[in-house]
């Protein structure tokens, strides 16, 4: 879980500083950045999996082609940033496994992972140059300083279940050895000699070479930063059947959606639980599903998997309410997006972070109340502990849609403007974020922006601002849902400072 970045020099970020609770909506005009703090999010995950060089070339452009290197600093006219810094501070999983399968547990569950780097001109890239690591740094965060590093408003038993264990060195630290930089990782026992590194020439981080026997905390923050995915759901991959030996996971396209949710009613019936049948089990999954999704069309009864012996392949299938089957390929994008939001709920080894651009694409407004639940009901649930029903995952969506932001809670919503700067004679613009007055992020000794209420006034629009969610025990039909609705939070529309700006809004 990402719970605090800070960047600059990486395009329009500069001196960039964002808080982040479970669910997160960013908010701002087209071309203001908000995708380049995705962007920063990738290129992080990236440089935790990959040579920087092809982390570099996996973020898009500003014509949304594939980058080269020197597009990723921060320009003022032809002159570029001669750096760009990183800090992510995050919760990491308790354990896993490295790549050859051997398991790991952390030291300490709660780190600050820092990287400088700069331009390097490459003879052999010409036009693509390449990156040189200027400092990294893996360290922990105390225990003791959990609580007012973790701004939103959490339970004492979900933060106790989030951030453990104890720690008293750093993990991985950057200094200087007879004028050359040299990264050493630490061995998390207290026995062990540092492995030492010549920076000038690494391909890649310290971090992305972890494994479990060398230092398992610096491998689990490997894992959860591979795991900040940008979700990007594309209708033809959503509709395509899986055969019988496809992944079990969903890809970030939306792809392997049949043989998620078959894998889902599988493990629900091989591990049955509250007294199920076999087939009651696996029925309780597509049940969940096809409750989730007829929240957002009235017109299912069913959702299943048709599994077809001959060709070997997995076919999603929602049934009408009069019994017609509808196959993936027949279903409509948005459906289908929501769907795949539905399975992923159920999933509890999705873990970590999903970036998720302008989700209110293909809805009708009517219904975009419907997938904002949803994706806030993806996000841990912070009241309670952190367990296989309340996986440790996160949120962040951006949109420029009034219909979105008036009706996500108003302690979620962060206003993305230009803000022209100067800075060392040079005048440019760069983007800011801000929360609205009297939310939790105000907290933050080091100063958070307010959003002005004028700047709010373009998502003040006439929408259909709906109705509270019924009160629910968490049961649909027989069944227990996974997880019980929450108490209705109040939406930034819900304010009674801004309902004035509203046109056509009631007042006394």
């Amino acid at each position: 879980m990402l719970t605090r970045l800070k960047v600059s020099g990486f395009k329009n970020l500069v001196n960039v500083d964002v808080q982040f609770g479970p669910f997160t909506c960013v908010a701002g005009a087209n071309g203001v950045g908000k995708s380049n703090l995705f962007d920063a999010i990738k290129f992080l995950s990236a440089i935790a999996d990959i040579q920087l060089i092809e982390a570099a070339l996996s973020v898009r452009d500003e014509g949304g082609r594939t980058a080269d290197v020197r597009s990723l600093f921060h320009r003022v006219g032809d002159e570029y940033a001669d750096k760009m810094s990183f800090d992510a501070e995050m919760i990491v999983p308790e354990e896993g496994v490295d790549d050859l399968g051997q398991k790991a547990e952390a030291s300490i569950t709660f780190l600050r992972y820092s990287i400088i780097l700069a331009y390097r001109p490459d003879d052999g890239l010409r036009s693509l140059g390449s990156l040189k690591i200027i400092k990294e740094e893996l360290v922990h965060i105390n225990l003791g300083d959990a609580k007012k590093n973790l701004l939103f408003p959490h339970s004492v038993e979900w933060r106790k279940s989030a951030v453990k264990g104890r720690r008293t060195s750093p993990f991985i630290s950057t200094e200087d050895d007879k004028g050359k930089t040299v990264i050493k990782l630490h061995q998390d026992g207290r026995n062990g000699k540092p492995l030492s590194r010549l920076a000038m020439n690494l391909p890649r981080t310290v971090l992305s070479v972890a494994n479990a026997a060398e230092s398992p905390t610096v491998l689990l923050a490997r894992r959860e930063m591979q795991s900040w995915r940008l979700l990007q759901l594309e209708p033809s991959a959503l509709r395509q059947p899986d055969e019988f030996t496809s992944p079990t996971k969903l890809d970030m396209d939306g792809s392997h959606l049949a043989a998620t949710l078959y894998h889902l009613a599988r493990i629900n019936k091989n591990h049955p639980i509250n007294g199920l049948s076999d087939d009651q089990a696996e029925a309780q999954v597509y049940s969940q599903v096809a409750n989730r999704l007829a929240e957002l069309i009235d017109d299912v009864g069913e959702v299943g998997i048709d599994r077809d012996e001959r060709r070997e392949i997995l076919t999603v299938i929602v049934t009408g309410k009069d019994s017609t089957s509808h196959p993936a390929r027949a279903l409509s994008g948005g459906t289908l997006r929501f769907l795949a939001l539905a399975v992923l709920e159920l999933d509890p080894q999705a873990q970590g972070l999903l970036c998720i651009e302008e989700p209110e694409n293909g809805l009708h407004p009517e219904r975009i109340l419907k997938i904002l639940k949803l994706l806030q009901d993806i996000a841990t649930d912070v009241d309670e502990p952190i367990g296989i029903d309340n996986p440790l995952r996160q949120v962040i969506i951006n949109t420029h849609s009034p219909s979105v932001v008036m009706q996500v809670p108003d302690d979620s919503l962060l206003v993305a403007e230009l803000k022209e700067t100067v800075d060392s004679g040079k005048r440019f613009k760069r983007v800011s974020f801000a929360c609205l007055p009297d939310t939790w992020r105000q907290k933050d000794p080091e100063g958070m922006n307010v959003v002005p209420k004028n700047k709010l006034l373009a998502y003040l629009n006439p929408v259909v601002l709906g109705e509270s969610e019924p009160e629910s025990n968490g049961k649909v039909g027989n069944l227990q849902q996974s997880k019980p609705i929450q108490p209705k939070k109040r939406r930034v529309v819900d304010r009674t400072d801004l309902q004035p700006l509203i046109p056509g809004f009631p007042t006394e």
